[in-house]
């Protein structure tokens, strides 16, 4: 996996610096970048959901009650 991780920033280096390292799932995270050796913390992300009922997001797409865009009345 890569996982995203920013410097801490302190009074002397406030500047915030990102990026990203390849890890197993299984490894922690890291505290210190393993080249320079300042503090880092892991950035957790959002992803992307996923909806599995098949009547909620077809009914959400097509106004509420499945009648299509336009609708049919119902509601």
């Amino acid at each position: 996996m890569i996982y995203l991780y920013e410097t801490i920033p302190n009074e002397s280096d406030p500047e915030i610096l990102r990026f990203e390292i390849k890890q197993s799932i299984h490894d922690s995270p890291l505290k210190q970048h393993p080249e320079t050796g300042v503090p880092i913390r892991r950035v957790i992300v959002g992803g992307v959901g996923l909806i599995t009922s098949k009547s909620s997001s077809t009914a959400s797409a097509q106004g509420g009650c499945g009648c299509g865009h336009g609708g049919c009345g119902h509601g």
